[in-house]
């Protein structure tokens, strides 16, 4: 390695700069700087380059700081503290997702198990008490007594409705009311298995509807889904023991009459200042339901709901 060395000399008070010779030494040599002033004496400043920091000997009275190369600023690790919050914060979103997806699927699974029982205890009635208009408003009145509940403790906040919004509601209520009383007709005519494998057909229901109401079109691919659903509706029709046609076409239009709700629930509630949650939309239109249903249930079936004829119709049974 080569050293060079460099003489500053000037009468006055700015040093010259003068080329010295070159030597050829191995090894590393530091370079040397001399200057003079305007003073007769030399006053010698040394300089020593390391790999990668300077280090400076002087023996004037001008005070020096060491140079160092690498920079004050710490840039790296703040971005390390950046990404290092991002990264958690995308863990945390994921954790997130996985405990809204559990409870998802747990609800799923306590819907299925409620409306299982829910069934067979309803097709157990259904044999005893041949009233299913009357048993339809007994539900509604079931279900008004839980929302009245709900809304009294504060278990869910208190809708405020106008009157619009009712006005729209009415034929949600309508068609859930058919939908209900098909539904429990049908449980009365046939097997539960039966009436539910034919309830089955509701997606075929409302792919045609959104289609004629909405202006939905399916695609192949949801037209090719609907095909296994029909023929296999089609296949237990055919096979089933307990078959009947007034059975069958109670739960066809109980298909009919639940599908309309959910397209003219997507029709009428379009408005995001009047639309509803799900949870107060289905809660008005049960209360709803009871109101319009009851007078209906007495008009035509009478008030059959009494201790006597409950305990009658048992014995009867048995």
């Amino acid at each position: 390695m080569q050293s060079a060395a460099y003489s500053l000399s000037s009468p006055c008070s700015i040093p010259s700069l003068k080329p010295r010779k070159f030597g050829s030494r191995a090894g590393s040599q530091p370079i040397r700087v001399s200057s003079s002033f305007a003073a007769p004496e030399r006053h010698e400043h040394s300089v020593s380059l390391p790999n990668r920091s300077w280090r400076l000997s002087s023996s004037s009275s001008l005070p020096l700081r060491a140079w160092n190369l690498v920079p004050s600023d710490s840039k790296p690790d703040r971005f390390e503290v950046r990404a290092t919050a991002a990264e958690s914060a995308g863990e945390g979103e994921k954790s997130g997702s996985l405990v809204k997806t559990l409870e998802l699927g747990l609800l799923f699974g306590l819907w299925y198990l409620f409306n299982i029982y829910f069934n067979i205890y309803n097709k157990q009635v259904l044999k005893v008490f041949h009233y299913p208009v009357t048993i339809s408003a007994v539900q509604f009145a079931v279900g008004t007594i839980i929302v009245s509940l709900m809304w009294t403790f504060n278990l869910y906040k208190k809708p405020k409705v106008s009157g619009e919004q009712l006005v729209a509601i009415v034929p949600l209520a309508l068609v859930h009311i058919l939908g209900n009383l098909f539904t429990n007709m049908s449980l009365g005519k046939v097997a539960v298995s039966f009436t539910h494998t034919i309830k089955a057909m509701e997606p075929f229901f409302s792919v045609v509807l959104s289609a004629m109401f909405l202006g939905e079109l399916p695609t192949l691919w949801v037209v090719g889904s609907l095909l296994p659903i029909v023929g296999g509706v089609v296949l237990a029709s055919v096979t089933e023991a307990s078959f009947n046609w007034p059975g069958f076409w109670s739960a066809m239009a109980s298909n009919l009459a639940n599908q309309s709700r959910n397209v003219l629930s997507k029709k009428l509630m379009v408005k995001k200042e009047e639309s509803l949650d799900n949870i107060t939309l289905f809660s008005i239109i049960t209360i709803m339901s009871f109101i319009l249903l009851a007078p209906v249930a007495i008009f035509v079936e009478g008030i059959k709901f009494t201790p006597a004829y409950m305990q009658s119709a048992v014995r009867f049974e048995c």
